[in-house]
């Protein structure tokens, strides 16, 4: 999803990538970006900060999230993974306020996919505070502790910050990665992980 115009799809580059494709270093300003001033990570020292910018509503980030999930367990040794939901515009805010309240009551491994299948596969418009919350409550979870945490002055706080981060990273589309607060990622696909494991690379030789 760009905030422009968008017609790259997901998986154009195909499941598996040519062996040249992976001897070859990825090409900077085309595959991927250094960014001109480096971005703070959360990471502790010595960890390598690998982003992810996501949108609950974009179709690509629900093709590319069991993509992700499967490079998350298979991960360079030393690498932290954070997501990240965008806010290209006001209407994006409710979305990011779900995942942070799901962080917070650590449910984002048991409802974070659940989310983008409720949305991309069952057409559930969990866009707006009221249907999300009735979809959340219908998944267990206690309406008035969800409620809390979603409206709370914090929450809303992660929600910007967010939106903060996206900008310096220059995002426009999702999904997208950030590397070690140096590099953006624009998504190409499974791609886009080989070009990660490269950057991640690049980031540990200082």
């Amino acid at each position: 999803m760009l905030r422009r115009d968008f017609a790259l799809s997901l998986l154009a580059t195909g499941a598996a990538l040519p062996a040249l494709a992976q001897r070859v270093a990825p090409q900077e300003g085309t595959e991927y970006v250094r960014l001109g001033k480096p971005v703070p990570v959360e990471a502790p020292a010595g960890q390598i900060e690998v982003v992810e910018f996501f949108a609950y509503s974009c179709i690509h980030c629900f093709n590319f999230e069991p993509l992700l999930e499967d490079w998350d367990k298979r991960k360079p040794s030393g690498t932290v993974l954070r997501r990240v939901p965008v806010a290209f515009s006001p209407a994006f805010v409710p979305m990011q306020r779900l995942y942070y309240t799901l962080e917070a009551m650590n449910l984002v491994e048991r409802l974070h996919t659940q989310v983008f299948k409720a949305i991309h596969v069952d057409r559930l418009p969990l866009t707006t505070p009221g249907p999300i919350t009735d979809w959340v409550v219908k998944q267990g979870v206690d309406r008035a502790k969800f409620s809390e945490i979603f409206n709370h002055a914090d929450t809303l706080k992660k929600a910007q910050h967010a939106a903060l981060l996206q900008d310096v990273y220059g995002v426009e589309g999702t999904p997208a990665l950030g590397v070690a607060g140096r590099f953006y990622i624009p998504g190409q696909g499974p791609k886009t992980l080989t070009i990660a494991n490269y950057l991640i690379g690049e980031a540990r030789k200082g």
